[in-house]
């Protein structure tokens, strides 16, 4: 089983994203390399300050843009829902969307730096 196959197991429509690409192969595995990056850089935890999560919503909009550009929908869906959450001020709701789909990010994140080394 290669990358392609097990981030379709993890739900990654990488058959949509590959259309997008014009199945430049080569092109989209970069992309998911820079997307890991991403993650790295934008980290949202949490334990965010309850008070001013302006921060964490411009970090949660940088990865939902970033993961559905690439068609990794469990991690879009997630941080669309973490965006609307907290414009909406229900950073508790968002803190339990984050602890959800941190797993699942981790999951997809040590898939592909798998192959990517």
């Amino acid at each position: 089983m290669g990358l392609f196959d097990e981030l379709k197991e993890l739900g990654v429509d990488v058959d949509g994203a590959m259309r997008r690409l014009n199945n430049n192969q080569a092109l989209y595995q970069r992309l998911l390399n820079t997307f890991t990056k991403t993650i790295q850089e934008y980290q949202v935890q949490p334990d965010f300050d309850g008070s001013n999560y302006s921060e964490i919503i411009e970090k949660a909009h940088a990865i939902k843009g970033t993961s559905g550009n690439l068609s990794i929908m469990p991690i879009y869906e997630s941080y669309t829902k973490i965006v609307d959450l907290l414009r909406k001020d229900d950073p508790e709701s968002a803190r339990d969307e984050i602890k959800n789909i941190l797993p699942v990010q981790e999951k997809i994140i040590d898939c592909i730096k798998k192959y990517m080394q």
